[in-house]
């Protein structure tokens, strides 16, 4: 995290270490379950009257964001002034270490943020409260929110958490590179053989200078999984019972990346590792970075900052993109769960929302509240990122994420350095994580 300590690296970080302390968690939350396989029933929702008293614990993982939330809770205690609410900032690296131990003693906070790879696990243990009596009560709307992140929290057809924010995946790129290159910029509707011709192109002339046409995380969310959906393939079967990675169109998602390494397009495996993606790019020796809307900020305060320009992802045999998003979620069995629902259905409103984007550094989940991010960098088109939307898959997860995860980070770079042969490796890991959804 030395160049860009900021949110392109914190993003990525937040779903990796999210994943991994779900492995530990896994048996800890299951251990203690009531009720194993997520509840779908609940009481009506009321709102509770302006006169009730209590204090609430809010916890997050990110300090950027208490300003945006301060001034929510303003608002919130405009209706409720006898509800105090107290807002826990817990570091990323710790946060799902200490949720997880809260919700072993069930003393979860009254809400918390949740991501897409933990919420299947505490939503199946009986740990987070169904959103469906506020559904009902027209005090939450799921269409003010995409589809794909109503989905990513909602779990055997129960709704738990409601979208605060979410991300898209774009092709940031570095124009006077491809104006050195002699390489004309994308069109808006640019294919997979364009991509590659373009990146293959500025590598071959500016080889000297040691530059190349294409830089990527090389993870899920932000390389493979967009191209994997774009190929028609899947990760995870839509029952969640079985690995996408024996499909021949997954097996192509995951070739195309092969084959940019292979030819020179791309740095490989080794030169990403050592040197990530969105370094290469900033500092001048990539022209493309396939990288999330989080990075705007980083990239816009780089050297090549008056050289951005953003365009959407290539279409493979479709166009397909990936859309990841923090919830606000209520503890099931906390001591003021009618308060802390009344909170949730405030920070779910359209001018709750509007105040994070206006405030903070994310992009509300609430359709139409996304103005202030769209005009957040003048002369970058940034309206391409929430154009993505409409294509956009959810992130893969199941109840154990990380179990399988773990078994893409173990057997996938080696697809992509060319040691690993495409088709048996990915039969190998198609097993395994078959396997390992079983167990779940």
């Amino acid at each position: 995290m030395s160049v860009f300590p900021q949110q392109s690296r914190r993003q990525r970080t937040r779903l990796l270490l999210g994943v991994a302390a779900a492995v530990a968690a896994v048996t800890a939350l299951a251990g203690c379950s009531a009720s194993a396989g997520g509840s779908t029933t609940s009481s009506s929702y009321t709102a509770p009257s302006k006169s009730t008293k209590a204090n609430l614990t809010y916890a997050v993982w990110d300090q950027t964001q208490v300003k945006a939330i301060d001034a929510n809770l303003v608002g919130f205690n405009k209706e409720y002034p006898n509800i105090k609410v107290t807002v826990n900032v817990t570091p990323f690296a710790d946060y799902w270490t200490k949720l997880q131990t809260q919700a072993s003693s069930n003393s979860l906070p009254d809400l918390f943020w949740m991501n897409g790879p933990n919420f299947q696990l505490y939503a199946s243990n009986g740990k987070l409260a169904p959103i469906t009596s506020e559904v009902k009560a027209g005090a939450i709307t799921p269409s003010n929110y995409s589809s794909a992140l109503d989905d990513l929290y909602t779990y055997k057809g129960t709704e738990y958490g409601v979208p605060k924010d979410f991300d898209t995946i774009g092709m940031w790129v570095n124009t006077a590179l491809f104006k050195e290159a002699g390489v004309a910029l994308p069109t808006k509707n640019w294919t997979w053989a364009e991509f590659s011709q373009k990146a293959n192109a500025i590598s071959t002339a500016l080889k000297s200078k040691g530059i190349y046409g294409i830089t990527a995380g090389m993870d899920g969310q932000t390389t493979y999984y967009p191209t994997i959906f774009q190929a028609g393939g899947s990760v995870v079967s839509a029952n969640g019972k079985s690995s996408g990675y024996g499909s021949a169109a997954t097996a192509n998602g995951i070739d195309f990346w092969t084959n940019l390494i292979k030819s020179g397009a791309s740095p490989n495996t080794k030169q990403l590792t050592d040197t990530t993606g969105d370094q290469w790019f900033t500092s001048g020796k990539s022209a493309m970075y396939q990288g999330g809307s989080w990075a705007r900020s980083e990239l816009g305060a780089s050297p090549v900052a008056k050289s951005l320009a953003v365009y959407p992802l290539p279409t493979g045999k479709v166009a397909a993109n990936v859309i990841h998003g923090v919830s606000n979620v209520v503890a099931a069995k906390g001591k003021n769960v009618a308060a802390a629902q009344a909170l949730q259905v405030y920070l779910a409103g359209k001018a709750a929302q509007t105040q994070q984007g206006d405030l903070g550094a994310v992009i509300p989940a609430y359709k139409g509240a996304q103005t202030a991010f769209a005009k957040s960098m003048p002369g970058v088109d940034l309206q391409v990122f929430l154009n993505e939307v409409a294509i956009a898959k959810p992130l893969p997860v199941s109840k154990n994420t990380a179990a399988w995860n773990t078994l893409e980070t173990n057997d996938l770079p080696g697809i992509f350095d060319g040691t690993s042969p495409l088709k048996p490796t990915l039969k190998s890991l198609s097993t395994q994580m078959t396997a390992a959804l079983a167990k779940e």
